[in-house]
């Protein structure tokens, strides 16, 4: 099993779950380097380390990609189905967590934490300068999508008096949650927008400059979900212009931001790296449920989450 990447100290998990398989830990997790470590391989497990098309050409013996994690646009899907090779994912581990961090994000704007804390670790006391904190009770929030995580995050919101509109596709609306006709009407109506979708290249600049543009300018556009689905050069331009009022990002375009990007010191964006899927009990999961879906496969069955389930008709699966 060739590992490109993991986000905790130890595979311990993954070599409960997978026996006696090797694991070929790559370094750097470089396209170069997975090229190099492939041709041997059965599986592979990957965390955020790219899998494209040249990586999966360079093992013939792979039957099964896994991702550790729930979105998969950090591996050519298309390219694996041609081949053969099964796609898993795990959608369900870290709803809680993410649903928490959302909700972090939402209340460090509100009680203007950035510029709080800025000013005490900075020897200073006197937070007159630091602007007002808002209350939330009364205020709108838009949630652009109603998954798992979405869902999550409703009964916490409401607790906090927030009054919760959605934009969803045909699932039933929790208890208490209004539907937005569409992003237009969500994003005119919302105080904070929150985004929970998929990064497709249907999705990808979801929110650009025409979409902050029709927001209020006193809202917070708050992204827990991928990069891509914001316009990183729009957002800091609405930000510097008035249009919106804070932003709190646990995920950017590019991915990390450059060491000196305005995006990190400025008081009205609350910004962490990709960490919001992260907790002890989340990283134990996502390893079981990855390894899992590679044991299924190896074993001839079904994983629980498949990714690309046509591959499992096809004349090219790798069996």
């Amino acid at each position: 099993m060739l590992v490109t990447d993991h986000a905790w100290p130890s595979l311990d998990v993954e070599r409960a779950v997978l026996h006696d398989a090797e694991l070929v830990v790559a370094p750097t997790g470089d396209p170069a380097e997975l090229v190099a470590l492939a041709p041997d391989v059965d599986a592979i497990l990957t965390c955020f380390a790219k899998v494209p098309a040249e990586v999966l050409d360079a093992a013939p013996r792979c039957r099964t990609v896994a991702r550790y994690g729930v979105g998969v646009d950090n591996i050519d899907v298309a390219h694996a189905t041609g081949l053969g090779m099964v796609v898993s994912n795990v959608p369900d581990y870290c709803a809680e967590e993410v649903a928490d961090h959302t909700l972090l994000l939402i209340l460090a704007l509100a009680r203007r934490l950035a510029p709080l804390t800025r000013l005490v670790s900075g020897g200073g006391w006197d937070a007159t300068g630091t602007g007002t904190a808002v209350r939330l009770r009364g205020k709108v929030l838009g949630l652009v999508g109603l998954g798992a995580i979405g869902r999550a995050l409703v009964p916490r919101a409401q607790a906090l008096g927030l009054d919760v509109v959605a934009l969803r596709r045909s699932t039933p609306l929790p208890t208490g949650v209004r539907a937005a006709d569409s992003l237009d009407d969500l994003l005119a109506r919302a105080d904070i927008v929150s985004l929970h979708v998929p990064a497709t290249p249907e999705t990808r600049g979801l929110i650009g400059a025409a979409q902050l543009a029709s927001m209020k300018p006193t809202a917070w556009l708050v992204n827990t979900a991928r990069g891509s689905l914001v316009d990183t050069d729009a957002l800091l331009a609405a930000l510097r212009d008035g249009q919106i009022a804070g932003a709190g990002l646990d995920v950017t375009d590019p991915e990390p931001l450059p060491s000196d990007h305005p995006l990190r010191t400025r008081d009205d964006v609350v910004l962490t790296p990709h960490v919001a899927f992260a907790s002890d009990g989340s990283l134990a999961e996502l390893a079981r449920k990855a390894a899992t879906n590679v044991a299924d496969v190896l074993a001839g069955r079904t994983p629980a989450t498949v990714v690309n389930p046509e591959v499992l008709t096809s004349s090219r699966l790798r069996l």
